[in-house]
């Protein structure tokens, strides 16, 4: 599918940056993409006689609500994944809806999110819903603020990094990049291996290469001109490949 920014998807991500971080910003591009296309279809009805929703005061709440939601209901999958769910997952959730929303619309989401918490759950359709409107990059992201609710209460269980890794199979994240994800969260002695996705036996050129490669892929530069909020998360995938290297290189001797 082919994207065409207009000048209200630019205002609307620059609007959403300010609004709240890379999530309010991603919301604000879809407000500003939803509108360049309603001025579209205007177009379209002074010409040809097709419908015009331009003006609907309703927009660009109907967008913002249905991406917090979407945002909710894989929130929840990883909660009820293991069974309980605890204080400290909710208060996660909760810090980052205001960081990101502001206290009052958060007041309402959470109020939502109650009632996603204990009904079903499509995770089929919600996924495939973020995979028209997020880059892969973006999900991947999203990815990380999962695991930051499991990593909430101090301990990753194998019941949410299974749920972690339905969702993101369903995001379509690749598994390598997956597996990358899941050893800066959960802990296993082979981590900075598989933090750059090799193997023990993996030779000394072979471990530079993949190092080198991710460093250049990883970059918070590269995400520079998508605001704070991207690059604080860059930074910290980041900094775990560089800890993993050093950590082997250490190891090795070299």
């Amino acid at each position: 599918m082919q994207i065409n920014f207009g000048l209200n998807s630019i205002l609307g991500a620059v609007g959403g940056f300010i609004f709240g971080g890379w999530i309010g910003a991603i919301v604000g591009l879809l407000i500003g993409m939803y509108s360049d296309r309603q001025g579209t279809a205007g177009n379209g009805q002074r010409q040809g006689g097709y419908s015009s929703f331009q003006g609907n005061p309703y927009s660009q709440q109907t967008v913002r609500s249905e991406f917090s939601k979407s945002l909710l209901i894989l929130s929840a999958e990883v909660i009820r994944a293991d069974g309980k769910i605890l204080k400290s997952e909710l208060e996660f959730v909760k810090q980052f809806l205001v960081q990101q929303f502001g206290r009052q619309l958060a007041q309402e989401y959470l109020l939502q999110f109650k009632e996603i918490l204990n009904g079903p759950i499509n995770l089929s359709e919600t996924c495939s819903r973020i995979n028209r409107i997020m880059q892969p990059q973006q999900r991947s992201m999203l990815c990380q603020y999962l695991f930051g609710i499991a990593q909430s209460d101090g301990n990753v269980s194998k019941n949410e990094i299974e749920a972690i890794e339905r969702i993101a199979n369903l995001l379509r994240i690749p598994q390598y990049e997956f597996s990358q994800l899941k050893s800066m969260f959960w802990k296993d002695a082979a981590n900075s291996y598989k933090i750059l996705g090799l193997d023990k036996d993996a030779t000394d050129q072979e471990l530079k290469k993949a190092y080198r490669k991710m460093a250049i892929e990883n970059h918070p530069d590269k995400v520079a001109s998508l605001g704070d909020q991207h690059q604080k998360a860059a930074k910290e995938k980041f900094q775990k490949i560089q800890d993993a290297y050093e950590t082997i290189k250490k190891e090795r001797g070299f």
